[in-house]
């Protein structure tokens, strides 16, 4: 399991959410409740499968496919 530095993650996460509102054309307040209950923030949480070094459109993708 690999840790990413805990800011740059937060910085992270916050372009996820933006891009996934962009995507699903839905406020941010909406995206990011989406997105703190989803497995892509957990799998990024814990680092599995590198998940946070995937770029923000491929995790918004990812949420979009988990939450049509």
């Amino acid at each position: 399991m690999m840790t990413a530095n805990k800011t740059l993650l937060q910085l992270k996460y916050r372009d996820v959410v933006i891009a996934f509102a962009t995507l699903k054309n839905i406020p941010l307040r909406e995206a990011l409740d989406v997105f703190y209950k989803s497995e892509t923030y957990l799998e990024m949480r814990e680092g599995l499968g590198d998940m946070h070094c995937r770029s923000d459109k491929y995790l918004a993708e990812e949420l979009s496919r988990a939450r049509p």
